[in-house]
């Protein structure tokens, strides 16, 4: 039986933007994946936690986003992991509680820079593909990707939650860097 192409994209989602859906979208038809799962990460070993807004809050407003796009669905799986959140614990317990899907993960070329400081490099890169997306300023020289590690030409999308945090902090208008359907939970949630 053939396995699911299931992509993880991992991250704080602190909040959801224009930009990881349109990443995700283009991800699913590049790499060849059945559908992707946003996995809300409630606290990652590289960032600070005090900037999150609460993890069911950003979970809910992740899930309104996606609602449009059926192969895309928000996931709070490593709510239930020990913390902080390692994406090596993650995938293996992903990998043993669904055994009908491969798994593939999917970073952004800034995160493939610094993947020699995740929780197991080496094992992840050994067992799981690795699809990278380009983000501005972390040029990535594909002679030296490992076998398993590939990047896609996704196109760049220069949006960043932070952005998102300070334009809604601001009394700035967000509506062109999140779906519209969660505009007015960007401004009520991150709002002045």
């Amino acid at each position: 039986m053939q396995k699911i192409k299931t992509g993880i994209y991992g991250g704080s989602f602190n909040p959801i933007h224009n930009g990881h859906i349109a990443i995700a979208k283009r991800m699913l038809e590049l790499a060849g994946l059945d559908e992707i799962w946003l996995i809300m990460s409630p606290q990652n070993p590289l960032k600070t936690v005090g900037s999150l807004l609460d993890d069911r809050l950003r979970l809910k407003m992740t899930q309104r986003a996606l609602a449009p796009y059926p192969q895309l669905t928000a996931s709070d799986y490593e709510f239930r992991l020990p913390r902080p959140s390692y994406m090596w614990n993650t995938l293996q317990q992903l990998s043993a509680d669904y055994p009908d899907r491969e798994f593939t993960l999917l970073i952004g070329a800034d995160n493939w820079t610094v993947f020699d400081r995740w929780y197991h490099a080496a094992d992840i890169i050994a067992h799981y593909p690795i699809a990278i997306y380009p983000r501005t300023g972390s040029p990535i020289d594909t002679s030296t990707l490992p076998p398993t590690v590939r990047l896609y030409d996704t196109g760049l999308y220069d949006i960043s939650s932070t952005e998102v945090r300070e334009k809604a902090a601001h009394g700035e208008d967000v509506a062109q860097l999140v779906p519209a359907e969660i505009v007015e939970d960007v401004k009520r949630h991150y709002g002045c």
